[in-house]
């Protein structure tokens, strides 16, 4: 590990002012510091978020769940508010790495990293969240942008995600074994708004596919989907699946999620 500069701020005023230049924020550290470990990244400054107050906690509000950026993933899964509101989510949640990464992850870190086969961006894109940060409001569909890219501005902090409560929403991931990261997950939502389906794991960032958001606006049963390829150019190959094998698995993985929804 590169040698840093430690910074734990009570504010969140305070962190974005430490928050420039080469400096990075620390969310929980479940991804950050394992690649600073292995030296595959680095920062001058380390921007420890754990100390505001304001960045936690989960409230209802109206028509939508609004979660704190620091919020752990293991509150998130017990959360009353959201089992109640959203229990997609909070399946979604408690479903995310192993005890120890849910107790220590946080929804903001996980989202504001973008990893190609994280659980949250697919919730979020999933729900048509809306990202709150020290400076803006941004929505779901324009914040992820690629492989661990999104939306955010050097120095830019998230403050809180809103959900709104869908209808009826189920979440359904192939998980690999030993990460429990999603070779392909796919979150399926059904509101007044509409249809979303959202899918993470297969492409370099989480995607909606609008042909099974088309076909389930018309008729939401899983035999909607019948017929509903995704094209394999542009998903990822690795040892774990082939790029055809994770084409291929979105469509299973959007009729059980279909199909759950339906049940819950």
């Amino acid at each position: 590990m590169y040698e840093f500069e430690y910074q734990r701020p009570d504010s969140v005023a305070k962190a974005v002012g430490a928050g420039g230049g080469e400096a990075r924020y620390l969310a929980g550290g479940q991804s950050l510091v394992q690649s600073m470990k292995l030296r595959l990244s680095s920062a001058s400054t380390l921007v420890d978020l754990g100390g505001i107050d304001g960045l936690h906690g989960i409230s209802r509000e109206g028509s939508s769940v609004k979660i704190g950026a620091m919020t752990r993933h293991s509150e998130v899964a017990r959360s009353a508010e959201v089992r109640a509101a959203i229990p997609a989510l909070a399946d979604l949640a408690g479903g995310i790495g192993d005890q120890m990464v849910r107790n220590m992850g946080t929804i903001g870190g996980s989202i504001a990293n973008s990893d190609p086969a994280a659980d949250y961006p697919a919730g979020v894109l999933g729900l048509g969240a809306t990202i709150q940060t020290d400076r803006r409001s941004i929505a779901a569909d324009d914040f992820f942008k690629d492989l661990f890219t999104t939306a955010l501005e050097p120095g830019e902090l998230i403050v809180s995600v809103s959900f709104p409560v869908p209808q009826r929403a189920a979440y359904v991931k192939f998980k690999q074994p030993a990460s429990r990261f999603a070779l392909v997950g796919v979150f399926v939502s059904q509101s007044a708004a509409g249809v979303r389906v959202a899918v993470t794991g297969a492409r370099s960032h989480v995607f909606r596919v609008p042909e099974m958001e088309q076909a389930l606006a018309r008729d939401f049963r899983p035999g909607a989907l019948d017929g509903i390829r995704i094209d394999a150019a542009g998903c990822n190959s690795d040892l774990h699946g082939s790029a055809e094998y994770r084409a291929a698995m979105v469509s299973v993985m959007a009729r059980r999620a279909v199909e759950k929804a339906l049940a819950g």
